[in-house]
């Protein structure tokens, strides 16, 4: 009943092509990374979304208890890389 990061991210890449995907974290508490231009023109909530109808599965199952996102699109992500 246990999940680990390497699967999420493979969950996570196989459901959002050309993302760059991350994940840490064990024992059902993780934190996913991503970047990905499916972000565009999507606000938070609309992004986390998507991240949970991939999830929702685990989460429902117990093997995933908490999940914290950072999601951005590649102009988010190469804009904060610049400050």
């Amino acid at each position: 009943m246990s999940i680990t990061c390497e699967e999420i991210k493979n969950l996570l890449d196989s459901s959002f092509a050309e993302a760059q995907t991350e994940v840490i974290g064990g024992d059902g508490k993780y934190q996913v990374s991503m970047v990905s231009a499916f972000f565009d023109g999507l606000n938070r909530v609309k992004r986390q979304q998507a991240i949970y109808r991939v999830l929702n599965p685990h989460i429902a199952s117990g093997a995933i208890h908490a999940v914290t996102m950072i999601l951005t699109t590649p102009q988010e992500a190469a804009k904060s890389s610049q400050s």
